[in-house]
Parts: C-alpha cells; sequence; structure tokens
C-alpha cells in the first residue's frame, strides 16, 4: 500500500510539474508575440513620422504674390519638431521591446508614462496644425486672416498630407498607450498599504 501511495504521489507531482510547465510555455509564447507586436507597432511610426517631417520640411511655394513655407507658421514647425521628437522615440523604445527581458515595475512605469506623453504631444501638434490648415483654407475674416489656399494651392495640399500622416502616427501611439497602460495595470496591484485602508462611511443621520 505504502509502494502504491508513493507512486501515485509521484505520478500527482509529475503530472503538476508537466501542467506548470506547460502553462509557462503557453505564457511565454503569448508575451513573445505581444512583444513582436509592440514592437513593430513601435516602429510603423518611424517611418510615418519621417514621411510627415519630410513633406512637411519641402513644403514652400514661390509665384507672382511671393514666397510661403511651413517656416512661416508656428504651428507648422511644430509639427515638424513634434514628429521628430517621435520618430527618435519610436525608433529607440522599439529597440528596448524587442530585446526579450523581464518587465519590471520600473520599465512599465517608463513606457506608460512616456508613452501617454509623445501621445499627447504629437495629438497637440496635429491638432494645431490642422486648425492653421483649416485657416489657410477658409480665412477668418474677425482676424483679418484671408484664405491663402486659393493662391498657393501647392503648398495648403502638401500641408494636408502631412497632417493626414500625423493623424495615422496618433493612431499608433494611442494603441501604444493602451497596451503599455494594460501591461502595468494589470501585472501590478495598487500598493500594500492600500489594500489594508479601511474606507469608514459615516451616517450622519443617527
Amino acid at each position: 500500500m505504502a509502494d502504491k501511495k508513493e507512486k501515485t504521489s509521484v505520478q500527482a507531482t509529475g503530472s503538476s510539474e508537466m501542467r506548470r510547465s506547460q502553462e509557462d510555455e503557453v505564457v511565454g509564447d503569448e508575451s513573445s508575440g505581444i512583444r513582436t507586436v509592440e514592437t513593430l507597432l513601435r516602429l510603423f511610426p518611424v517611418g510615418l513620422c519621417v514621411a510627415a517631417l519630410v513633406v512637411m520640411l519641402k513644403d514652400s511655394e514661390t509665384n507672382e504674390y511671393g514666397s510661403l513655407s511651413y517656416s512661416n507658421i508656428t504651428a507648422f514647425r511644430f509639427l515638424v519638431h513634434a514628429n521628430g521628437i517621435c520618430a527618435g522615440y519610436s525608433l529607440l523604445s522599439a529597440a528596448v521591446t524587442a530585446i526579450p527581458r523581464p518587465i519590471t515595475m520600473q520599465r512599465a512605469w517608463t513606457f506608460f508614462l512616456l508613452d501617454q506623453v509623445l501621445t499627447y504631444l504629437i495629438l497637440a501638434a496635429g491638432a494645431v496644425a490642422t486648425e492653421v490648415a483649416y485657416l489657410t483654407y477658409k480665412g477668418d475674416l474677425t482676424v483679418t486672416w484671408s484664405e491663402v489656399c486659393g493662391t498657393y494651392g501647392h503648398f495648403c495640399r502638401s500641408a494636408m498630407a502631412s497632417i493626414i500622416i500625423t493623424f495615422m502616427v496618433v493612431i499608433c501611439y494611442v494603441l501604444l498607450s493602451l497596451i503599455s497602460s494594460y501591461r502595468l495595470f494589470s501585472k501590478y496591484d495598487a500598493p500594500v498599504g492600500y489594500h489594508n485602508k479601511g474606507i469608514e462611511i459615516v451616517d450622519f443621520g443617527n
């Protein structure tokens, strides 16, 4: 009987270890798949940011009415700088993400905060540039800003192309922000003292 019990316990231990190793392999495969998707999602904005930056840098037009360049408009200069910053961050973060290493709390918080900052930065640049582009098409008589796209059509079309590409970058960064926030808040709980805090509700009616 003792031998049978020992065999049963050994078989149970072996099956549990095998099940645990299989679960570890599944988790590893899932994390590897997520890492690959995230790396590609971080690399994709590099090309988009560079494209938007180059299109805007080359955006200038000269005719009989004069010359107009992106450098004459502050919002378009801001768009160029924001795309340059995002391109550099995307390349660096993709390189860090591609390296398989355990995700620590410090690393998760760093990615979460930087992704949030870059998302708002590129969104703000795109929104401001869109407002200025609207004014170049429609004008605003209250501030004596006449529409210029009838005269500088090529300039306006290039600016709109750069803005559209920038909003594609915004979509990528929104997805990255969701991934980094999910990784942070699903992997790490609130501080230890938080769970031990009771919430006292005072009934003033009694």
